[in-house]
Order: C-alpha cells, then structure tokens, then sequence
C-alpha cells in the first residue's frame, strides 16, 4: 500500500502530523512501530505526533495487537468526533448539505431545493440558513466545526475563490462564491469543483481501497472528472483540470457551449439522453417508459428512463448504453494518458444505471494494449453514494486541514 513520507525536520510539525494522521485513517487501525514503517519517520518522531494528536483528540488507543512473544503494541484509531465539517453541493435543482465527522460520515443531512437558482445572493442566502440549522440539529461540539466545504460546478477561479458563467447556472457571471459563504456563515470556506471535491471525499473517506490513483468520473447535471495520482489530487493551474466533458469524441450534431460539436458532455447529460429516446424510439416509446420530454421535466424523465433501464426495457437500455460508450471512449483516452489502475464512478444522476455504465466502461478502458498486457483497469461504483459531492465538499475542509500536502511542508507556522 503507497504511503506519503513524513520528514523528520523539526519546523514541519504541522506536516509530520498530518502523515501521521493520514496513515492511521488509511490504514485503519495500526500501532506506533507501524506507523513508523509506513510513513518514513523514526520511532521517536511518530511517538512525539501520536501524542500530539492524542492530546488533541484526533485519534485514540483503541486496542492492542496479538503478541508474538513480546510485549504487546497498543493499537492507534481515527476518533471520529475529533473533527467536524459541513458540505454543500450546489446543483441548479437543489442543494445538498451535510455535516461530516473526521471518518466521513454523515452526521446530518438534507436536501434543499432551489426556488430561485438564477439568483446566487438568494441560493447563498437560503443555504447558509440551512446549514446553520442542520448544525444545530446534529448536536455537534461547535469547538471542533473546522468549516464548510462548497462543491460547485466549474469553470472556477480558484485564486479568488469564484465561480465564472457556469453553464448550468444561467445568470451567473462571476460569483465569489467562497467570501459569500464566509460572509454569510462566519466559517472558513474551502471551493472546489463538484467533481474535484467528489474524488477528494472518495479518497478522503475510501481508506485503502482509494489509496494511490484513480480517475473519479462523476455524474450530475453535466459530467466532470477528478483526477488523483499518488494520493495527490490534481488541480491543474487554473485550478479546473478535469473538464472531463470537454473530452472528444465521436462529433455529432450537438454543439458544446464551447463551441465544439465533439466534446462528451453535450452527448451524455440525463437531457441528451432523453432526447435520444424521443428521437431514435419515438413517442410511443416515451409514453410507455412514462416521459414527458418537456425542459422542465427532466429531473422526473431522467428518474423514469433509468428506472426502465434498470427494468430492462430495451429502448431505455440502448440510449443508456449509447451514452456509456461515449462516456468510456473518453475514459479509456484519459486512463491511458494518466496511467491509472482504477476508474470509481459517482453521482446522484447514475442511481440504478451504475451496471450498464460500468460493464461499457469497464469494457472500453480495458481494450488498451496497455491494459491487456499489464493491468487491468478497475472499474467501481463510489464508496460514498449518491451524496458524494455533499461529502467530498466537507472533505475539502477535513483533507485540506488534515492531509498531507505541499501547502502545509512549505508552511513555517504548521
């Protein structure tokens, strides 16, 4: 299992800690002496951080292990009440909030539709209320609310923290969604896009079985990736990489608000989808499956395709599995270019048609010679579920306070 080094210089503390911390919520439980072996750093360094973070309440003795002739090693664990984060996951139709411990799980949820998407003072406005009441609902100790995580769809401008035109939110210019959330709050707010923040809560809270790489596809209004290699989440330099739906493929007639008419997402997203079994099955098929085929009744049509899918009405499954080629197509393009051994799929929008899209993609990354001749690629369902973009936007505030990174080494404070 691939483990971050600590460093043993004494002025990155703050460092060694999160190594520290980071290895034993991967490994799970694991003594002192483990811990050493795992992270690179001398016995006395671990000890000196394990008490640190015992002191701070951020992990616990949790057991001992089996002996094997000599005195037996007392068992280190995450405390799960150590930490606390709120997510939120804004999507044109409503917003996700949760509030999160330091293992990822949900403490309190809700979902809060949106009445007035157009408008990001209301939307910040309702959700900051809402939040504000889940917190108080859940009970938490306020003492160890680190801050919220927003996961919004990009494009972003991560230097000011502003989310610029998204296409899913007509109206929106720029919105310096971050200094609204902390105005509105009073908490540190942590931005990312919904996919970035999806893989970063899948890594945060999948332990071992999300250790090293993978690209995380995520599935919602629209479709994007996140990227991480090395248990190191990729960012890019304008702070967007992962614009998975721009990935080309097969040109159509669809034009991406790019201005491109071979970029994935216009071809995938539940409207696309919709309009393919209208226009290749025709209405009867619509009638049948229960689809209105009308702008404002996607979120019900989409619901009502996959549930025929997941049914197995045949033209519910081609148009499904007409997207999931296309989806795989640009998979198998970016898990040759980043060389990773997995591809974990999330998103609210995929619930009930996760088999078709894996067994495409599964089916498509795998035709590589590089894939035949040397690994497979896996091809897995998100550890999390559907409320991974609500989680991985809490895991922002949890991962960028508790994990390792180049932030924290190069950071004298600690």
């Amino acid at each position: 299992m691939t483990m971050l080094s600590g460093t043993n210089l004494p002025r990155v503390g703050g460092y060694n800690q999160a190594v520290v911390l980071d290895a034993i919520r991967t490994t799970g439980q694991v003594s002192r002496v483990e811990l050493a072996a795992l992270t690179g750093l001398t016995n006395q360094t671990v000890s000196n951080v394990v008490r640190k973070l015992l002191d701070a309440g951020l992990v616990a003795e949790s057991g001992q292990a089996p002996s094997s002739g000599g005195k037996r090693r007392t068992l280190l664990s995450i405390r799960a009440d150590g930490a606390f984060a709120v997510g939120v996951h804004l999507d044109p139709e409503a917003a996700v909030i949760v509030v999160a411990d330091l293992a990822g799980d949900v403490v309190g949820g809700r979902r809060l539709r949106l009445t007035d998407p157009g408008d990001p003072e209301d939307v910040v406005e309702r959700v900051a209320r809402a939040a504000g009441r889940l917190v108080e609902r859940s009970g938490v100790d306020r003492s160890r609310l680190l801050g919220l995580g927003v996961a919004a769809p990009g494009p972003l401008d991560g230097t000011s923290g502003a989310v610029v035109s998204p296409p899913n939110f007509p109206g929106w210019g720029r919105v310096p969604l971050a200094d609204m959330f902390a105005t509105a709050t009073g908490l540190p707010v942590a931005l990312d896009n919904d996919a970035t923040a999806a893989a970063i809560g899948e890594r945060w809270i999948g332990g071992a079985d999300r250790a090293g790489s993978f690209l995380f596809v995520y599935f919602g209004t629209g479709i994007g990736a996140g990227i991480v290699l090395n248990n190191t989440v990729l960012h890019g330099d304008s702070g967007n990489a992962g614009e998975f739906g721009h990935m080309a493929v097969e040109p159509g007639e669809r034009v991406c608000h790019c201005g491109a008419t071979d970029c994935l997402g216009p071809y995938v997203s539940p409207p696309a989808i919709i309009d393919d079994l209208l226009r290749l099955h025709g209405r009867a098929a619509a009638d049948r499956i229960g689809l209105t085929g009308t702008p404002d009744t996607v979120h019900h049509d989409w619901k009502a395709l996959r549930r025929a899918a997941r049914a197995g009405d045949p033209d519910a499954c081609d148009v499904v599995r007409r997207a999931a080629r296309r989806i795989g197509e640009a998979a198998r393009g970016a898990a040759s270019l980043l060389d990773v051994s997995r591809v974990v799929l999330g998103g609210e929008a995929l619930r009930g048609i996760e088999p078709i899209l894996r067994e495409e993609i599964d089916a498509a990354v795998n035709r590589t010679s590089v894939a035949r001749a040397i690994r497979a690629v896996a091809v897995e369902q998100s550890v999390i579920g559907d409320t991974v973009g609500a989680v991985g936007a809490a895991s922002l505030v949890l991962h960028g306070n508790y994990a390792p990174g180049w932030r924290m080494l190069t950071d004298v404070s600690g």
